[in-house]
């Protein structure tokens, strides 16, 4: 009887993975989970986090993805940062960059040499305060030069590698960090775990969010957006929430959230794409000053011209990372031209909504860089080698909620088409200060062929939480506080079909929003290799492949392990065929 009663526990646990649904079962009805106004997470900021190193040990570290597995870049800073009227910025010549690695328990090293920057915060007022940097250093491990003057070329797939980053000339070198490889791209290898954020910020809910995360364990980490919050305080350091038509800036903010953040991103593989809090205006119209210093992108080698958008493979994914503020049209014939009018037209219609000049110079391209190298991008993609296409990028084209409803309307007229007829699986989006995933949608209507779009926006950011649904009576935004105030233009208009034909907002929760929950936390995507299972038909959906991954979402308020949302996304390629338009 035991054993028969045993087959009976294992034969309920494995419908669907023990309960757990799948897309396949979708489009499923729209679910708003009730608000718990006695928990909203602690938002107040954490006290200033100050530097635990000297002179010029490395300090703020950071690891992130070349575009394939067989390199990696290195990022840190040496020497502290300077405040003030009258500052001088360090010299770079004065340490040098230098990584030395090995695949751990290995007696051979490797050693590699990058280059290093400075930037400066700098503001057309004198009464602000200028900032400038400690010494940014980023060394991309590639081909791989042995001390001992031997060679090898790449660094292995999946393996875990020791180093150490610095000047070794000076004895200014790290501890010891560690960092895994991704695996080789192919439709069954895939890293074990990937953690999604947005809106992370620098609050005491802040911890919990990180404390969690690492708690999963994860390969990979998505930063969806809305890193320091350095835009929201003044040169004093002292909290501006009350924006200036001029934003200034407190950038040490930036130096406090890496050294917050090196635990995490010194040993798990981290990237990176800006949102709004990363404009960061200053002198000259130049904006993403510090996003663009601070961090090594693989932009060159997928391909781009810009820091803003790019791409990279993780194992069996194809991951494209889009600039929500970087122009993103089709063709920009007389772009120039045609936005300064838009610009002005809508600062005078909008002017009580536009609270923060447009950066005309830093944001709009006269070209249409973006969405051309999207599509050369796209049109490589080999789904026989990356099966899975993930897409992210920083203001939700889906979101039901007052705050920033629709403001990225724009940018889904320009580039849904092509996204979804080159079919991306799933899309990440930040922005929003809450959680919320879509059925699978396009253009508005349920398409088992369209994304799954999930906001997660939701990290611990010190602006609180976003609670208001555009759907609940009186909360339906006036359509002229949905233009881009960043870019230009308005496309946000009535709709035309289905059940809010004729209206701007739906009067209930629009279909093709599955679930979403006003709570700080995390997602995890988890995509196993098949071959990892000791029983490729154990609990049938167990099996996660090149057709299904597990995203699972964890709000602050619970222990880790418990998923406050849970879905198999499910690919169909025979049901979708990629039509690359």
């Amino acid at each position: 009887m035991g054993l028969v009663y045993l087959l009976l526990l294992l034969s309920l646990n494995c419908v669907h993975g023990g309960g757990i649904p799948t897309t396949l079962e979708g489009p499923f009805k729209p679910v708003t989970a009730p608000l718990n106004k006695s928990f909203s997470g602690n938002v107040t900021d954490l006290p200033d986090v100050p530097s635990n190193v000297e002179g010029f040990q490395p300090q703020q570290i950071f690891v992130s993805l070349s575009n394939n597995y067989d390199s990696v870049w290195i990022s840190w800073i040496t020497g502290e940062f300077q405040i003030g009227y009258d500052i001088q910025p360090l010299d770079p010549e004065w340490v040098q960059s230098i990584v030395q690695f090995r695949v751990l328990r290995s007696q051979v090293t490797y050693q590699a040499k990058g280059y290093s920057l400075v930037y400066s915060q700098i503001y057309p007022y004198d009464d602000l305060q200028k900032y400038t940097s400690g010494i940014i250093h980023h060394v991309l491990l590639t081909v791989n030069f042995r001390l001992q003057s031997s060679f090898a070329t790449g660094l292995e797939p999946n393996t875990l590698y020791e180093y150490e980053c610095g000047d070794p000339s000076i004895s200014a070198m790290s501890d010891s960090h560690y960092f895994r490889t991704m695996p080789v791209s192919n439709a069954s290898s895939y890293p074990s775990r990937i953690a999604v954020v947005g809106g992370l910020g620098l609050t005491y809910n802040t911890t919990t969010t990180v404390s969690h995360l690492l708690s999963n364990h994860p390969a990979l980490l998505l930063l969806i957006g809305d890193l320091s919050y350095a835009d929201l305080y003044f040169t004093n350091g002292t909290n501006s929430f009350l924006q200036n038509p001029f934003r200034e800036t407190y950038q040490p903010r930036w130096d406090y959230w890496g050294r917050f953040m090196q635990p995490l991103v010194s040993n798990v593989p981290t990237m990176v794409i800006e949102g709004e809090h990363e404009i960061e205006q200053q002198a000259d119209n130049y904006a993403f000053v510090a996003y663009s210093y601070r961090f090594a992108f693989p932009y060159k080698e997928g391909g781009s011209s810009s820091s803003l958008y790019y791409s990279f493979n993780s194992g069996g994914i194809h991951f494209v990372m889009l600039g929500a503020f970087v122009n993103y049209d089709k063709s920009c014939t007389l772009c120039l031209l045609s936005s300064i009018f838009l610009n002005f037209l809508l600062f005078m219609i909008i002017f009580s909504w536009l609270m923060e000049p447009i950066l005309l110079d830093s944001l709009v391209s006269v070209a249409a860089d973006q969405y051309n190298w999207l599509e050369r991008d796209l049109a490589e993609v080999d789904r026989k080698v990356t099966p899975w296409l993930v897409a992210a990028w920083h203001r939700p084209w889906y979101s039901t909620y007052v705050a920033h409803y629709r403001e990225a309307e724009c940018m889904r007229v320009e580039m849904e088409e092509l996204l979804y007829h080159s079919g991306v699986d799933m899309v990440f989006n930040g922005h929003v200060h809450a959680y919320e995933r879509s059925n699978r949608v396009y253009n508005y209507s349920l398409d088992p062929c369209g994304p799954v779009y999930i906001t997660v926006g939701d990290g611990g950011n010190v602006e609180g939480l976003d609670i208001e649904h555009a759907d609940e009576p009186g909360n339906c935004p006036d359509p002229a506080s949905t233009a881009d105030k960043y870019l230009g233009g308005f496309c946000a208009f009535n709709f035309t079909s289905g059940p809010a034909s004729g209206k701007f907002c739906w009067d209930q929760q629009p279909d093709y929003s599955a679930y979403r929950e006003s709570s700080f936390g995390h997602g995890i995507l988890e995509i196993v290799d098949v071959k990892q299972q000791t029983n490729r038909h154990y609990c049938g959906l167990q099996v996660k492949n090149e057709t299904h991954a597990l995203w699972t979402w964890h709000r602050n308020q619970e222990y880790y392990e418990n998923a406050g949302d849970i879905i198999y996304i499910v690919r169909e390629p025979n049901r979708c065929p990629v039509s690359p338009k």
